[in-house]
């Protein structure tokens, strides 16, 4: 496409159609069945993996990532290369790592819970105990793919919450290590660091080998075997979500500018072709201006095939009635990043109850959030910010119940027990309730 003579062909709506909740569900849509050879082939390593512990990892990682090795133990690294991996960092990609860790540990050190108990007044206390998880295994793509940013995002939370080890995986195709990546983990307090990938480390960390310890909990990104094996082991350990494609949703008005509009739905759209980048305005000549924008902006940049395939295939432009409307369909789409790029956001910050994470005004972009702003940029995707909330400290805590009960609270407490009981059918519940009663 070249500047200023072709325009791009990104869809139209306006939810005066009458049709519109149609287009938009299935503008939405996206096809999260796993692919049948994928499962199958993954099916088979965490089998493999599970069976051989060692043996399979160092199979699978000579087979998949080129890396011979005799012996998982080749395949860690130790703190000194992470450590020396930070020293050698340019001094400004080094301070900006440095500024952006302290930044999201602040953050979540908000999100820390603490226990709780209370006393009722026949000496009855019921609280409520937290603990972190003992053990933590993050995932990382690795070779070309630098992505040190999550690493602190998945990291630094399971830090603040008290996680007593932190296993790090990541692939090295042939050997090659990215030093960002082994910073950021040097810098987040990361444990251990094995250079493995694919299923065959969400098996490892899943069920444990001869080398690696089992983990309580997986978390981190990866491609589709990555997922599918992540879907498979939960259960057995805990995992963070399975996300699809990376979204935005900008919401703006005339007082938006629309060179930065076009410019943050490219910053998802670069993602991949199924990233999706929506525009709601209610504003028709400001919706042109965008795409005068998109057409001006689009061939300047090195991705420009794979936004403008995702912007075809995943992105709108839609014009609304007005922001209430904006914010009512907002929710409906229930978007991994929303941004709320009108004159006065706070007004609509109100309605919005749906999103992983809300950006507010005109200098809040969203890949400020991505990298630096504190807030975690692990956002529930595909409609799931309905029920789910960003990864936070509380994913890397549990809570447990704390029931202590006196005499008398078990003169009050037993008789209720005891009828509820019958009433199921079960009469040694019951009776467990009825012998501690002083008749």
């Amino acid at each position: 496409m070249t500047a200023g003579t072709d325009k791009l062909a990104i869809r139209r709506l306006s939810s005066r159609q009458p049709e519109f909740m149609a287009q938009l569900d299935a503008l939405l849509a996206f096809e999260s069945a796993a692919d049948a050879d994928i499962e199958a082939t993954v099916a088979v390593i965490l089998a493999d993996v599970r069976r051989l512990g060692d043996t399979a990892v160092l199979d699978y990682t000579r087979r998949f990532d080129k890396l011979d090795r005799q012996s998982v133990a080749e395949l860690e690294l130790p703190p000194a290369e992470l450590a020396a991996a930070f020293a050698a960092l340019p001094p400004a990609q080094r301070a900006a790592l440095e500024q952006a860790a302290a930044r999201i540990r602040n953050y979540h050190q908000r999100q820390k819970a603490e226990s709780w108990e209370y006393t009722e007044s026949d000496g009855t206390r019921l609280g409520q105990k937290i603990t972190p998880l003992d053990r933590v295994g993050l995932y990382v793509p690795g070779g070309k793919a630098a992505y040190p940013s999550s690493v602190l995002m998945n990291a630094l939370p399971a830090k603040v919450a008290g996680v007593q080890e932190l296993i790090m995986v990541v692939p090295t195709p042939h050997g090659e290590k990215n030093a960002l990546v082994l910073a950021a983990a040097h810098l987040a307090g990361v444990d251990r660091v094995f250079t493995i990938g694919g299923a065959q480390a969400i098996a490892a960390l899943a069920y444990g080998t001869q080398s690696i310890p089992q983990v309580d909990k997986i978390v981190g990104p990866g491609n589709a075997y990555v997922a599918a094996a992540k879907r498979r082991v939960f259960g057995t350990v805990g995992i963070d979500m399975v996300a699809g494609p990376s979204e935005v949703l900008v919401i703006a008005d005339a007082s938006a500018n629309p060179d930065w509009v076009a410019m943050d739905m490219f910053a998802q759209a670069e993602h991949d072709e199924l990233a999706q980048s929506i525009l709601l305005s209610p504003d028709a000549d400001f919706i042109e201006r965008v795409q005068q924008s998109i057409d001006k902006l689009l061939p300047t940049l090195p991705r420009s095939e794979t936004i403008a395939a995702s912007l075809r295939k995943r992105g709108a432009l839609i014009q609304v009635a007005d922001l209430a409307e904006a914010c009512v369909i907002a929710n409906h789409i229930a978007p991994e990043h929303l941004e709320l790029a009108v004159s006065e956001p706070r007004k609509l910050v109100e309605n919005i109850r749906h999103a992983g994470a809300i950006f507010i005004g005109h200098y809040a972009s969203e890949a400020l959030g991505d990298y630096c702003a504190g807030p975690n940029h692990v956002l529930p995707t595909s409609r799931s910010a309905r029920f789910s909330s960003p990864l936070g400290v509380y994913d890397f805590q549990k809570r447990s119940s704390l029931i202590e009960v006196s005499e008398a609270g078990a003169q009050t407490l037993g008789p209720i027990a005891s009828t509820l009981a019958h009433g199921e059918g079960l009469a040694a519940h019951a009776r467990a309730a009825e012998l501690r009663l002083r008749d």
